[in-house]
């Protein structure tokens, strides 16, 4: 059961984007579509999973005073083979997330996971609680991402769900990432509020 609640916490409990605000960068910058969000939490939960899996079994070996460092070489060394992967791939959306995928390696949520929880607990734990946080994180920029899409352009996923000249220009723009967010922060909110 313990292993559940570090799976599931990071869907709601302590989700990345709606309950503790990390990653608001890659957030707001990459989830004009769906496509784009679920391409960017994906490569952000297999950082995730890979680097707290790495930290839990080196743990023991890095002297507390380069600790930070050394998690994030262990950071950047996954991100580079994602974004390799990705340009190799599937270069459409390497090219679309473009500069955000580097930024994987300071993202707040993958170096505080390998700080506060993989330096602290087992191999296993440690690989569960980053795939629940990552997937976690991906379901929230699936979810930004599909609402933006579908107001700004009237497609869902690039399906055309009714015509783009009904869509609302802003939410495709930046500022309509912070509407869409507010208002899906707050419906969750209300939401674990009435359970």
């Amino acid at each position: 059961m313990n292993q559940w609640n570090n799976f599931s916490k990071g869907f709601f409990k302590e989700n990345a984007v709606f309950t503790l605000l990390l990653g608001m960068c890659p957030t707001l910058g990459v989830t004009s579509s769906a496509i784009d969000g679920l391409g960017m939490g994906l490569a952000t939960t297999f950082v995730l999973v890979m680097s707290n899996l790495v930290v839990a079994l080196i743990k023991n070996f890095i002297p507390d005073k380069v600790r930070i460092p050394s998690f994030i070489v262990v950071i950047a060394t996954f991100v580079t083979i994602v974004e390799m992967t990705m340009q190799a791939y599937v270069p459409a959306l390497f090219d679309s997330l473009g500069l955000f995928i580097p930024l994987i390696v300071v993202n707040c949520l993958v170096l505080g996971r390998a700080e506060a929880f993989a330096s602290k607990n087992n191999l296993g734990s440690s690989v569960i609680d980053g795939l629940g946080m990552g997937l976690g994180f991906s379901m929230a920029l699936t979810m930004l991402g599909s609402i933006r899409e579908l107001l700004g352009s009237g497609k869902l996923f690039g399906t055309i769900i009714y015509p783009e000249d009904y869509g609302m220009l802003v939410f495709v723009l930046a500022p309509g990432a912070f509407i869409a967010l507010g208002y899906l922060i707050a419906f969750i909110n209300q939401v674990k509020k009435e359970a």
